[in-house]
């Protein structure tokens, strides 16, 4: 009895080695080498931003927190992502914002601004409303009740769809972002 089991055991050692070197007989040296290759982590690219060169003006300046100081308000792109966005430097150096490069902006669905083709400030104490319905519809100011409209209490930035008619203004109401939809 002792006999058969050794020997049942050491056909199925025997057998057991022999699939594992056909095994390893497969595997090329050379293939091995390539899967290690492909294994590796890949060094991690700092991102930087870079003034974007697809914009005919890619720079304004606005007095966004009413300081009386401009603040520097620039259009830049993401070298990681190649998505854009602005870079706002407060007119005190104290405070540097950035919207977009791949983040949401202010809750509007997007989360890059290659499609400006209008960018100016838009001026304090001009009056702008959302001038698109809950239907998307566009409506006109008669259709806008007056405590729907704001009157900006510093400069905006003004961004606008050169073609397709869409776009906003962007300013600061109580130190925080907002938006206004415009078409």
């Amino acid at each position: 009895m002792k006999i058969r089991t050794l020997l049942l055991l050491s056909v199925l050692t025997i057998s057991c080695k022999k699939e594992v070197k056909t095994e390893t007989s497969k595997i090329n040296p050379k293939d091995s080498l390539e899967i290690t290759e492909k294994k590796e982590p890949e060094t991690q690219k700092a991102d930087t931003i870079v003034l974007s060169t697809k914009h005919k003006i890619n720079k304004i300046l606005c007095d966004l927190d009413g300081d009386n100081l401009d603040e520097t308000v620039e259009i830049f792109r993401s070298t990681k992502n190649q998505k854009s966005g602005l870079k706002i430097t407060y007119g005190n150096g104290k405070r540097t914002d950035y919207l977009g490069f791949g983040n949401d902006i202010l809750n509007q669905g997007f989360d890059e601004i290659d499609w400006i083709g209008i960018f100016e400030k838009a001026p304090k104490n001009e009056v702008y409303f959302e001038n698109v319905n809950e239907d998307g519809e566009i409506i006109g100011e008669e259709q806008v009740a007056e405590e729907d409209k704001i009157k900006l209490p510093n400069d905006g930035i003004f961004i606008h769809a050169e073609e397709s008619c869409g776009g906003g203004v962007i300013y600061l109401k109580n130190g925080k972002y907002e938006w206004i939809q415009q078409e």
